[in-house]
């Protein structure tokens, strides 16, 4: 293997993804996950990626959390493909293993650049976005539903920080398409615009994405929490991207931009039974992102007075569930339809 020596820090659906694709390209790839049984999985049996259209299966190396102490030599880039609240904790581990003029990357949902420049200085943080759809229920088994040529990354610089975006973006062209982008925290704030109309929605109804989408009233639930985020957004000085099956004429009527990013995404990345990494987690027991999305936009709009109803009551109720209080129900969709009106 030759290039740079990289590390995939989260070995979840899309760090496995990702992982695997580099390591079929002959990158030396680590990979550092989690979930012990996931890594003894992948090194006694190697790890499998399924695909509508087909099957790799690889034998990349991995090592536990818990192993990462006994590393020896740098990493030139880092991959962060964790849950966005696990960021700030796992960029810290990491951060004495990435060599002095390495790159590291947070590939993830939410708001995460600052926690990856507060790990390793802004000099050596790169911006980046994700938009793919995996689930992994066994270990050392993903189920890939949108496979490389359908996969998209947006890279780019973060203020004051990195120029060297290349190391990242050749890394993830490796796994999908790779844009470009200068403005790389305006397209991640229009990434949490998409993941706040549909990831915790959805979710709350128990049902895969397009089941809920075929709900009655579902749609503007969607668009309306979306709108809230675009708002929240622009007076945070983000700006509108075409990007996400956006064109530039798309961006001419704001009011609809929203819908427009929503019926692009069913249309090029969402497939049949698939669900979001929310329901996934509340499946497995686990608390989700929702304060990193919804309740980001809350947060937010608090602070500039503006009012955020509808996500304000999705991450309420997606509270209610990480209580035990509520089941993941179509019947929330009352609840949610009537914060709309």
């Amino acid at each position: 293997m030759v290039g740079p020596r990289v590390a995939v820090v989260g070995a979840g659906a899309n760090g496995a993804s990702i992982g695997a694709d580099l390591h079929g390209a002959g990158v030396d790839v680590t990979l550092v996950e989690q979930w012990p049984v996931h890594v003894e999985t992948i090194r006694s049996e190697g790890l499998r990626i399924l695909t509508p259209e087909d099957e790799l299966h690889v034998r990349p190396h991995i090592i536990h959390l818990c192993e990462v102490a006994e590393l020896r030599a740098g990493f030139d880039v880092v991959l962060l493909v964790m849950k966005a609240y696990d960021a700030g904790w796992a960029s810290r581990l990491i951060a004495p293993y990435l060599a002095s003029d390495g790159v590291m990357a947070a590939v993830q949902n939410g708001m995460t650049a600052d926690a990856v420049s507060a790990a390793v200085g802004v000099s050596r943080a790169v911006g980046a976005v994700i938009e793919c759809s995996a689930t992994m229920t066994d270990p050392g088994v993903v189920h890939r539903h949108t496979p490389r040529e359908r996969s998209w990354f947006a890279v780019g610089p973060l203020p004051g920080g990195a120029e060297r975006i290349e190391p990242v973006a050749d890394l993830l062209a490796l796994s999908g398409t790779v844009a470009r982008v200068d403005d790389i925290l305006s397209a991640k704030w229009m990434k949490l615009v998409s993941n706040c109309t549909l990831l915790v929605t959805s979710a709350i109804l128990g049902l895969p994405m397009l089941d809920a989408l075929h709900q009655p009233g579902f749609r503007d639930v969607m668009v309306a929490a979306g709108n809230e985020a675009l708002a929240v957004g622009g007076a945070l000085g983000y700006r509108t991207l075409p990007i996400f099956g956006l064109e530039p004429g798309d961006l001419d009527d704001p009011r609809g931009v929203v819908e427009v990013m929503t019926d692009r995404l069913f249309a090029g990345f969402v497939v049949p039974g698939a669900t979001t990494t929310v329901l996934q987690d509340w499946r497995k027991g686990r608390h989700s992102e929702v304060d990193d999305l919804n309740g980001e936009v809350v947060r937010r709009g608090a602070g500039l007075a503006i009012p955020t109803p509808v996500n304000a009551l999705i991450t309420d109720i997606a509270h209610r569930i990480e209580r035990r209080e509520l089941e993941p129900a179509v019947s929330h969709l009352g609840m949610l339809r009537a914060a709309v009106s």
